[in-house]
């Protein structure tokens, strides 16, 4: 009897004692996995067809460039549904998201979209990319570990 519960204790103790050692080892991994020199990355969802919509994003795009320094930054804007107007060479917004492309803000259109509003290149301003679907690539980004923001 008292050999079982030595037996007992020792076992409860090695259990106790393998958490900490778990708990240190995940906490490892996870700075492990955090690049200390890697690149903040944010995507951003617009999707209505308002000059004002796109200027808060544009507008956020060039605050996250200044704040955390360009070259610390990667910034994509993704475009659909409604969205997709302003993209247009003769929207509202065309100076400014042609601004934004110049620093190195990646905008893309949503070919879905393009397909559905009958668009070609042509109409769009230059230096748009494209992605096959707007919503899936805001999926794939954010699996990717990129911030979301919709403004």
């Amino acid at each position: 009897m008292k050999q079982a519960l030595i037996t007992a204790l020792l076992a409860a103790g090695a259990v106790f004692t393998a958490v900490p050692d778990a708990a240190a080892q995940q906490a490892a991994t996870v700075k492990s996995a955090a690049q200390p020199n890697a690149k903040y990355r944010v995507v951003f969802q617009v999707s209505d067809n308002d000059p004002a919509k796109w200027n808060l994003a544009l507008n956020n795009a060039k605050n996250v460039q200044i704040d955390l320094g360009k070259e610390n930054v990667e910034i994509e804007i993704v475009a659909y549904g409604p969205g997709l107007n302003m993209l247009k060479a003769e929207s509202a917004v065309a100076g400014r998201v042609n601004a934004a492309l110049d620093e190195s803000v990646a905008v893309v259109a949503c070919d879905n979209t393009m397909h559905n509003m009958k668009l070609t290149n042509a109409d769009l301003i230059g230096g748009i990319g494209h992605v096959k679907a707007g919503v899936v690539q805001l999926m794939e980004r954010q699996r990717q570990g990129w911030n979301y923001i919709r403004p």
